[in-house]
């Protein structure tokens, strides 16, 4: 079948993440995708798993790559962009398990003029080891009594396991959190991404997708939550790419674009001014 969605996956030297995270999309109920790897300068390691993983899946797997020059996500998620072949794009992280209906809910809620912005759980390095291929293609990793007999605490966050419906409709109406660009999992058509010019390729770690959202919003799209209809788990990692100075240059670029409402960067898919 052919593709009419592109998943744009990131990572960067996680390839076991990595593995476990396309295990998750073989399970997908819905099918009529392709999953673009937007690769941050991984090492040999990675190219390997993702040659293996193209001959062990139904879909089409393409490798985005470039050589690793610090914390350049941003770079290699707007060439990620032009490299898909569908008119819509959802976005996520190589260490992000999908639920077996995370694409089928982005594909039914999808609309003109509007991104979506879904949720994700967060799971301890234990709980993230242990699972196993067939933990993801059985659910299991998704069955909070499942999880918790192997030591998830118990919380309200755990709805966002389980939700479907009216409960998944009602606590997105509740939710006090604004829907906005989560790079773990978010959607809009492709022609609303290049219209504001991509991710602004000056930022590093720290808020640089939810720049790229501001832009959308301040283009006329507008921003709807689901992040308890659609979800993924995520697993457990260090977080040696922060960095201070690249925090404050970063929060500078986000307090213009608000301040101006900014829905172009010249720093994007594209250099200079629309």
């Amino acid at each position: 079948m052919k593709p009419n969605i592109s998943i744009i996956v990131s990572t960067y030297n996680s390839p076991e993440w990595l593995e476990k995270v396309i295990w998750g999309f073989s399970a997908q109920t819905y099918k009529q995708f392709e999953v673009v790897i937007a690769d941050d300068g991984s090492t040999e390691e990675t190219a390997n798993l993702i040659v293996k993983l193209q001959s062990q899946v139904a879909f089409p797997i393409k490798h985005v790559w470039h050589e690793n020059n610090g914390f350049q996500k941003t770079i290699i998620l707007n060439k990620a962009v032009t490299e898909t072949s569908t008119d819509y794009i959802i976005m996520t992280d190589g260490d992000c398990i999908p639920r077996k209906d995370f694409v089928e809910v982005h594909e039914k809620l999808r609309k003109p003029n509007v991104f979506l912005s879904g949720g994700y759980h967060k799971l301890s390095m234990d709980l993230s080891k242990l699972i196993s291929k067939e933990d993801i293609l059985s659910g299991n990793c998704f069955n909070v009594d499942w999880l918790i007999a192997h030591g998830m605490k118990k919380s309200f966050k755990n709805n966002k396991l389980n939700s479907f419906g009216f409960k998944s409709d009602f606590l997105n109406f509740i939710t006090p959190t604004t829907p906005s660009w989560n790079g773990h999992n978010s959607s809009a058509w492709k022609k609303d991404i290049l219209a504001v010019n991509g991710f602004d390729e000056r930022m590093e770690y720290g808020g640089e997708d939810r720049e790229l959202g501001e832009r959308l919003i301040n283009k006329g799209i507008k921003g709807k939550q689901i992040r308890y209809s659609t979800t993924c788990v995520h697993l457990d990692h260090a977080r040696g790419y922060v960095n201070e100075k690249a925090l404050a240059v970063n929060k500078q670029i986000r307090e213009k674009t608000k301040r101006n409402k900014c829905a172009w960067t010249e720093f994007g898919i594209k250099k200079g001014t629309s």
